[in-house]
């Protein structure tokens, strides 16, 4: 029985704990898989619902820890090579760029058969100044040189790997994009959408907005809130825009928002049942322009109850909240930045800006708002694009056809 040994940078909520855990839970019969991490870090949700729901174990890794650390990232390395000698794994399989420094070390350096590495996103631009990026692409192509195969989510992605940062050649990148269980954005939305916005106080007249995601700088938060305020003074509909998610750039953002002089309300957790005291029939937070929800792990909640959702990000690997909105039957406005043309169809789906241009996304922005035909047309097409190219099963066959070819 082959045995497989995932390793994924931390258990926080994000695209990678979802592929993760999907690949642990669905392998077919054949394979053992041992699946081991990092914890979140501060700021983030942790992502053991998401363990939970799919009956799937893991091993926590107090010292993987996402900052460098030269010192931590050394106990990592040597845990995870205890780890491999005691499992005996056929295949190492990283996810995240320092489970895959550590992991990838460890493994190659253990004489691993099989050591198979996915870039979910990387750091090679918005993320740092010139000499680091420069230092981050050095160890990613000596880190190729040990691997056996790379995986990359999208076609964008592995163009960007080879032709513009010459990690490595084409012939090893295989395309496997993320897959996910969507079915929950697509059942009973009509009173998962009734409720969040009888939770939130949103009107029927009014156009709710979300952003989903870490308030980290990379997801150039600024440009979303910026836009409100243009869609706000020029659109003759009354809008709502909910900041979903939690991070460092948060009192940053709340600064923005003061400075534009948008109204701004702080919402309880969400839990799906409307909040853990209850909502008693009223709205427990504020009307407010801007409302800033922190993490809230029944995501599809959110989806449903929003009329659009927006991304603002300077780079992206494959963003899960487009999926889940195109999923949801939303359209999208994103900015058009690494895998996002391979998941948001323009044109179709959603509407794409240049990187960080103000004027051309807060225009799109408003366009959606304002056209109540051509946002429903698109988030009919957003469901049909999604459901099977981004289903979790076709993500486990093609993973395991490339861990049987390695065997082999």
């Amino acid at each position: 029985m082959p045995r497989i040994l995932r390793i994924i940078n931390r258990f926080n909520l994000g695209g990678p704990t979802h592929n993760a855990a999907y690949l642990s839970r669905y392998m077919p019969a054949g394979f053992e898989t041992l699946l081991i991490g990092g914890p979140p870090g501060e700021n983030e949700e942790g992502s053991g619902h998401i363990l939970d729901s799919l009956g799937v174990e893991a091993r926590i890794l107090d010292e993987m820890r996402r900052e460098v650390s030269p010192w931590k990232d050394r106990r990592a390395y040597r845990s995870i090579k205890r780890i491999i000698k005691e499992f005996k794994p056929d295949i190492v399989h990283t996810h995240a760029a320092k489970a895959g420094a550590v992991g990838r070390l460890a493994a190659s350096d253990l004489g691993v058969k099989g050591v198979v590495h996915t870039f979910h996103g990387h750091v090679f631009h918005s993320y740092f100044g010139p000499v680091r990026t420069s230092v981050f692409k050095s160890v990613e192509r000596h880190l190729a040189k040990r691997t056996s195969r790379i995986i990359a989510i999208s076609e964008k992605q592995k163009s960007e790997l080879v032709d513009e940062h010459n990690i490595c050649a084409g012939s090893k990148i295989a395309v496997i994009p993320l897959g996910f269980d969507l079915s929950r954005f697509m059942d009973d939305q009509p009173a998962k959408r009734a409720l969040f916005r009888r939770v939130y106080g949103v009107a029927d007249d009014e156009v709710a907005i979300g952003i989903v995601g870490r308030l980290v700088p990379v997801k150039n938060h600024a440009l979303f809130i910026k836009a409100i305020k243009h869609v706000r003074d020029h659109s003759g509909k009354k809008i709502r825009a909910f900041v979903v998610g939690d991070g460092e750039d948060r009192a940053h953002i709340e600064q923005i928002t003061r400075e534009l002089g948008l109204t701004m309300a702080m919402a309880p957790a969400f839990n799906g049942q409307g909040f853990g005291h209850g909502v008693n029939g009223k709205p427990v937070t504020a009307h407010a322009d801007v409302t800033f929800t922190s993490w809230v792990k029944e995501i599809e909640f959110v989806h449903a109850g929003v009329d659009l959702v927006a991304l603002t990000s300077f780079n992206e690997g494959t963003p899960v909240s487009l999926i889940e909105a195109q999923a949801a039957d939303k359209a999208v406005v994103s900015t058009r930045v690494g895998g996002i043309e391979n998941v948001v169809l323009e044109g179709r789906t959603g509407l794409l800006s240049p990187n960080n241009d103000i004027e051309k996304f807060a225009e799109n922005l408003l366009r959606l708002v304002e056209d109540d035909d051509l946002r429903g047309r698109m988030a009919r097409s957003g469901r049909e694009h999604v459901r099977d190219r981004y289903h979790y099963t076709r993500l486990v066959s093609e993973t395991a056809d490339l861990y049987r070819s390695l065997l082999g």
